[in-house]
């Protein structure tokens, strides 16, 4: 739990896997429905994938434990020039990931209350501010809610999973016939860079160093523990969804887990389900509306932002970063009122994935230069490349236009001030 306004393992480990398991599980299935056993695939490559650049992050944390988190090993290895503009990325890339889950919230909720589909964007600002107003309450708040809601969001998908072992076991349905032929290297790289999207916050733990107790322990742990729990989850309960229902079925619904529940059990559960998939995507906003301020707050200490985003209240909470990260997620959400709900989850993972991406590369680079478990960090090197190809140019070429985009920034801090000796 968190102790003294910072974070214990176990929340460090509730950070890591309730930053994971949020929109992802419950709303890629759809979008995963016509890749069929390819989805398994890709699957696979990005657990596997996950899993050694998590490796590679605990790795550096070890090597540099005063780096202070991703940002602070590029600095390291590159300078502060790299530094920042990587730090500026993934802060894109968080603000994009709060906006992309509050989303799924809404297409869960519109189950429910079928007109919030309606109004996708404006459901998913009002939950926006919500959750940062929990997160005002300071790091303790924030790290027992998150304990609290990935509790509750594990439920329905060991629901799911012995669910579908009892339809399996039972006949009930079958998983369509495995043809090697259907599987090729561009559609495993197609979804594996979807579902690269689920596996997104591997490090939190990392990213909230300053927050986390014992850093040089925890860090390592929650990181480990907490994407490798998070992958299998994934792998096994996904899979279910997309090979025992029909695609067609899987890629039109709003709430693919309630679709499963109340084809092979009842609607009535499907409905208990929907409700602790609203909860599992708020958790997720919850722990990354804590590391979007927390970046924030990071990048000002640094000087990469104005100082003046570096100011905490009595409680911890830097109550400046995480109004603004607040209001920048809100014009993100309201710049694409027009897309439908699906579309605009859609667009939103893969920009928010390529943009994730950029970190991952540049600290697997990092390790590389650094010295430290170079053959995992080439494998992560290879491995962040082939996702971003995935991802297409569209998503990938943005997030790099946005990265540059933060270079008038850069060069007006530098006039304005050195750099600070720390980075």
């Amino acid at each position: 739990m968190a102790t003294g306004g910072r974070l214990g393992l176990v929340a460090a480990t509730a950070l890591v896997m309730g930053n994971m398991i949020g929109s992802g599980v419950f709303l890629l299935p759809a979008s995963l429905a016509p890749y069929g056993w390819t989805a398994v695939i890709g699957w696979i490559a990005t657990t596997a994938g996950a899993m050694v650049l998590a490796y590679v992050l605990t790795r550096l944390t070890s090597a540099l434990p005063k780096a202070g988190g991703p940002a602070g090993f590029v600095s390291a290895a590159f300078g502060h020039s790299a530094g920042f503009f990587i730090s500026w990325i993934y802060l894109v890339s968080i603000w994009t990931a709060v906006v992309t889950i509050a989303v799924a919230a809404i297409s869960y909720l519109s189950s429910m209350v079928p007109a919030l589909g309606n109004y996708p964007a404006f459901a998913a600002i009002v939950l926006l501010w919500l959750l940062a107003l929990v997160n005002m309450r300071g790091v303790r708040t924030a790290g027992g809610f998150q304990v609290v809601t990935l509790a509750l969001k594990i439920l329905p998908l060991l629901v799911v999973a012995v669910l579908a072992v009892i339809v399996l076991w039972g006949g009930h349905a079958a998983p369509p016939a495995f043809v090697p032929g259907q599987v090729t290297f561009h559609a495993v790289n197609g979804a594996a860079s979807l579902t690269l999207w689920a596996l997104l916050g591997f490090e939190s733990a990392s990213v909230a160093a300053a927050k986390v107790e014992r850093p040089e322990v925890n860090i390592a742990r929650a990181t480990l523990w907490g994407t490798g729990l998070a992958g299998v989850l994934y792998l096994l309960v996904c899979s279910a969804i997309g090979l025992l229902l029909p695609p067609d079925v899987v890629a039109q619904s709003p709430a693919p887990f309630a679709t499963f529940v109340t084809r092979f059990w009842s609607p009535e559960i499907a409905g208990l389900i929907a409700i602790f998939a609203v909860i599992s995507c708020v958790g997720a906003v919850n722990g990354w509306t804590l590391l979007e301020a927390e970046m924030v707050r990071d990048m000002a200490a640094r000087r990469m932002l104005p100082e003046w985003f570096a100011a905490v209240d009595g409680r911890g909470t830097a109550r400046r970063a995480l109004l603004i990260s607040t209001v920048i997620a809100s014009l993100f959400a309201a710049m694409n009122t027009s897309r439908a709900m699906q579309a605009l989850f859609e667009y939103l993972l893969l920009l928010s994935t390529s943009a994730a991406l950029w970190l991952y590369l540049a600290c697997a680079l990092a390790a590389l230069r650094l010295g430290v478990a170079r053959i995992p960090a080439l494998i992560g090197v290879l491995y962040s490349l082939w996702t971003l190809w995935g991802a297409g140019l569209a998503a990938s070429g943005l997030s790099f236009v946005l990265m540059v985009l933060g270079l008038p920034i850069w060069l007006w801090l530098k006039h304005r001030k050195p750099v600070a000796a720390n980075l």
